[in-house]
């Protein structure tokens, strides 16, 4: 079921922006904790526009489709699982063996439960604001840290929203 649902994410993100699988796809995972000390575990599959903007001496402006699924342990004994999609911008910096960049993006993700661990969403549908920082190494292999908040911007009451602190790893194929 997961691979088939690891498949149709990639499916959808390949039609909606024609890109090249073998060009620029990376797989990644993630290990987190919420702000109330509860576990994540994410998988993704990351597409880069293959565009810069803003070029200078000092790095660019970039981005990638970012697509996820993730667990998320607490509250009852089966936890919650949620689905996103979201637009990342990147800004590389450059001279530097490797490469620092910083992250940020507003996506969508849908939600199993709307309630995770001690946090009531309000509804299972949410948006996911993002910020992050990295290195990308050797071999297209990015580690870093980044937190993903999520909440339903009030559309729902209530809207505790809830957040997620990760360590991250990509690989790109």
């Amino acid at each position: 079921m997961k691979t088939r649902l690891a498949a149709s994410l990639a499916a959808i993100v390949l039609a909606c922006t024609g890109t090249d699988l073998a060009q620029a796809a990376q797989i990644s995972g993630a290990v987190g904790a919420t702000s109330q000390g509860d576990m994540t575990y994410r998988i993704g599959m990351s597409f880069d526009w293959d565009k810069k903007w803003l070029e200078s001496s000092t790095g660019f402006l970039s981005g990638y489709w970012d697509a996820g699924y993730t667990y998320w342990e607490g509250g009852d004994a089966s936890g919650a699982h949620s689905l996103s999609f979201s637009p990342v911008f990147t800004y590389e910096f450059s001279g530097f063996t490797y490469t620092p960049y910083l992250e940020a993006g507003i996506g969508i993700a849908a939600f199993s439960k709307t309630e995770v661990g001690d946090q009531r969403l309000g509804s299972s549908f949410n948006f996911e604001d993002r910020i992050g920082f990295g290195l990308k190494l050797p071999g297209e292999q990015k580690v870093g840290i980044r937190a993903i908040h999520y909440s339903n911007a009030g559309i729902k009451q209530p809207n505790d929203g809830i957040e997620s602190y990760s360590l991250f790893y990509s690989k790109g194929f």
